[in-house]
């Protein structure tokens, strides 16, 4: 059903409360206000009013359309309200689509609330094992982790690069029995394919060239405890044969031992990659995913789980401001100040932070915060602006040429075709000067919303030859694309809209571009990913 939670308020405390609208089916309206609806943590009773006093008491009214469509109505309230980054005079409906994304409500510049559907049924009882955030979907994780922990199988843990996968194999072992026993976390990729059995299985004194002594390896370290192999889809083939017998019949044979040996360790892989594909390609073999997979974990991305969005950057915060020797900056005593009180979140910045897709999820969040924290010490409030454009410019190319690297390894690229490197919107600027301060030059703030739309559109959404029209480095154009609200990636099309745009055009791609008006490249790469046509 319909949710409003809060993810950012000048009480840092009320983050991640949440008011469901279940009622808004059988009520005209419901108001939010100063004075109403009242919001409470997940899975607890009653609630209070958002109770700052730059809202008006005259309220924004959320009103049920047809087709789970609701319409944001500020005709009667005086407060300053945003919508997705857009000034609110009057009203505006906002689809089913829209809400299920997560729609973004800024209030007065000082609240931000993020409207959109959660599960109904309270969160289970328990502690949160470890695992920030209330979304229904971390809670499906949780539930995943409690059903899981007591039971001696294999458990293999799917999710994007940094949404936490070595996070929650560390809370299966310590739910689960042997938690007193070892962990030993294994990253397959760092390993050369050459020691990769000798590291993992262990091997005997003069097995190999430089084995001046017996090894236990990585099982033997974990004897009655956890081994969490991250990476699983880079390992070797030799070893993903000794995997598959170690899964099935229990015994290890270190390399150069006459005889195998029982081993009580219980096996938690972890991947980013597509198993099937690289089964397909031979790569990966089908009896180890199915060994591996006794039961599976699927981790959402950051951008399916907005509504935490808050509740962790408040997490990174404290932890970062502890390293800087200072954990006591965000808490507040005594009542706010409604004059002179400058938030130390500011609710611009949440707005920005939780509109952003976050290809590398929490770790690259994690990476802005701390870099925003250490270029703000001794402020105020945190500081965004310019140095978050610049921020998640480079942090959002830096995951993708990981991601390059990893598709390269998994049969993509080879040395003589180096992947390219991929900006927010999948263009190539290798040859970008990456600078606006130049003769000729112009700085972002002075291209005009309409004039960058007509750009892209006159270069047919080529972005290199968009930043040559406006005269801005491809970096400017990616922090105009990126605050500009009428230009789409082509990452937000929906599947359904690409596949239906596919074949009303018959598959001619240069039509399609001129339909959907995104970038000619991230286009194919997203027809390729859908394995459409």
């Amino acid at each position: 059903m319909p949710v409003l939670t809060i993810l950012c308020h000048p009480r840092l405390e009320r983050i991640g409360e949440r008011c469901t609208l279940g009622e808004l089916r059988f009520r005209d309206a419901i108001g939010v206000s100063r004075l109403e609806p009242g919001f409470s943590p997940p899975g607890a009773a009653g609630g209070a009013p958002l109770g700052d006093t730059h809202l008006s008491r005259a309220p924004l009214r959320l009103i049920a359309l047809p087709g789970g469509q609701i319409r944001l109505d500020a005709s009667a309230s005086r407060t300053p309200v945003v919508v997705e980054g857009e000034p609110l005079e009057g009203r505006r409906d906002v689809s089913a689509e829209e809400v299920a994304r997560g729609v973004i409500i800024q209030l007065a510049a000082r609240i931000v609330l993020l409207l959109h559907v959660a599960d109904s049924s309270p969160p289970e009882p328990g502690d949160d094992l470890g695992l920030v955030g209330a979304s229904h979907l971390l809670e499906q994780v949780r539930r995943d982790i409690r059903r899981i922990a007591d039971l001696a199988v294999p458990v293999l843990v799917r999710g994007e690069t940094g949404t936490g996968k070595e996070l929650v194999a560390r809370a299966i072992h310590a739910a689960g029995a042997d938690r007193a026993r070892p962990f030993i976390a294994v990253n397959m990729a760092a390993i050369p394919p050459s020691l990769a059995a000798a590291e993992i299985f262990g091997a005997e004194r003069g097995a190999y060239t430089g084995a001046v002594r017996s090894q236990p390896g990585y099982f033997g370290l974990a004897q009655e405890g956890t081994l969490f192999l991250d990476e699983i889809g880079e390992a070797p083939l030799d070893v993903q044969v000794m995997l598959l017998r170690a899964l099935e019949t229990g015994e290890i044979q270190a390399v150069g031992a006459q005889q195998p040996r029982r081993a009580r360790v219980r096996v938690i892989a972890a991947t980013d990659a597509d198993l099937e594909a690289k089964i397909a390609d031979g790569s990966f073999r089908a009896p180890l995913l199915h060994r591996l997979a006794g039961y599976e974990i699927a981790l959402p991305s950051l951008r399916e789980r907005r509504d935490d969005i808050g509740r962790l950057t408040l997490h990174i915060l404290r932890a970062e401001l502890a390293q800087l020797g200072d954990p006591r900056a965000l808490d507040r005593s005594g009542p706010i100040d409604p004059l002179n009180d400058r938030p130390w979140l500011p609710a611009s910045l949440m707005a920005r932070l939780v509109r952003y897709d976050w290809p590398g999820n929490v770790r690259q969040l994690r990476n802005v915060i701390r870099q925003l924290v250490v270029g703000s010490r001794g402020a105020a409030c945190l500081e965004g602006g310019p140095a978050l454009e610049r921020l998640l410019g480079r942090a959002t190319l830096d995951d993708r040429r990981g991601e390059d690297r990893r598709r390269g390894r998994a049969g993509g690229a080879t040395a003589a075709e180096p992947q390219r490197p991929e900006s927010a919107d999948e263009e190539d600027h290798s040859s970008d000067p990456g600078r606006s301060d130049g003769p000729g030059w112009r700085k972002p703030s002075e291209v005009p919303e309409e004039e960058l739309i007509d750009a892209l559109r006159r270069s047919r959404w080529d972005l290199k030859a968009t930043a040559g029209l406006l005269r801005v480095s491809r970096t400017s154009l990616y922090a105009l694309m990126e605050n500009c609200h009428r230009v789409r990636r082509a990452g937000d099309l929906r599947p359904e809209e690409i596949a239906r745009c596919y074949r009303e055009c018959d598959g001619d791609i240069e039509e399609m571009v001129n339909r959907l008006e995104v970038s000619k490249r991230a286009l194919l790469r997203r027809i390729r990913e859908l394995r459409i046509g």
